[in-house]
């Protein structure tokens, strides 16, 4: 899970994401990172731990790491926030291969409409539960397809 700062966006779709793959009993290696590094070794954004709380997701101990390229080797699967931290990951990859990993999160719920994810660090409350609410339906379908596609062998 990729954004700019990694304190808003992508630690609250790692929390999510981590949540959904307990619940379905899938044994994932999930993190998040940030393109930027802006706030390596930071918690994640007051407001977007409190509203992940609010829903039942923790996100309190993680801390703000940069995207590298040593990302790719270490995941199938490159969820980005928006069309702005696509390009700056897609410029790091190396082969088709890692290029092929990334996606726009929003993709899985919304197919090709390359929308982002807002971010919601200059905006009140509203902001906050917006972005939940759109990860956390991302996120569902993520995990319900890896699931399903487990379940096939």
């Amino acid at each position: 899970m990729v954004c700019l700062g990694n304190i808003c966006r992508s630690p609250v779709a790692e929390g999510i994401m981590r949540k959904k793959a307990s619940d379905k009993g899938l044994n994932l290696f999930i993190d998040s990172a940030g393109t930027s590094n802006y706030h390596i070794g930071e918690h994640p954004d007051r407001r977007s731990a409190e509203n992940a709380k609010k829903n039942r997701v923790d996100i309190s101990k993680l801390k703000a790491r940069q995207f590298t390229t040593n990302d790719f080797s270490d995941f199938d699967l490159i969820y980005v926030m928006d069309s702005s931290n696509y390009n700056d990951v897609v410029a790091l990859a190396k082969t088709a291969e890692d290029r092929n990993k990334v996606q726009l999160i929003l993709n899985s719920l919304y197919p090709d409409s390359n929308m982002s994810v807002p971010d919601p660090y200059y905006g009140g409350e509203q902001g906050f539960e917006n972005v939940f609410t759109l990860l956390n339906n991302a996120c569902e379908i993520i995990a319900s397809t890896i699931a399903s596609e487990n379940e096939k062998g």
